[in-house]
């Protein structure tokens, strides 16, 4: 019995796993380019003294700090919104495994991937 086209098979899923994947490396790498363009711009002539480590300031710390100082246009938030683009990559594709397992009816498969999900998700928010 042929297909439908808007079946989910594996060819057709791992074309949208791995246009999911190119879009989101592209689109951190603009962010992050756009954000370096800005701070050259801005703040490419300070000088800057490495003798002493200063961490990153507390706005940076959290996604919100980082998208609210995008939204203004700040080079090191533009800067640091698309490193986080970056991480949210993978998570992106864990999450959309999960559907398409799920659309599969593959149990098996949908419960590796949760579990692979919990502990990406406890890793990147997990302070303690």
């Amino acid at each position: 019995m042929p297909e439908t086209p808007n079946a989910w098979t594996d060819e057709r899923i791992d074309q949208m796993l791995g246009n999911l994947l190119r879009t989101g490396v592209v689109l951190a790498s603009v962010i992050v380019v756009l954000g370096g363009v800005l701070f050259l711009m801005h703040d490419g002539t300070q000088r800057h003294d490495y003798s002493v480590f200063r961490g990153e300031p507390r706005e940076y710390r959290q996604p919100t700090g980082i998208v609210a100082d995008a939204l203004k246009f700040d080079s090191r938030g533009i800067i640091m919104l698309g490193v986080l683009v970056l991480l949210a990559t993978p998570f992106a594709r864990v999450v959309f495994s999960l559907v398409t397992f799920a659309i599969q009816r593959d149990p098996i498969y949908c419960v590796v991937t949760a579990i692979v999900l919990v502990v990406l998700s406890y890793s990147l928010f997990y302070k303690g």
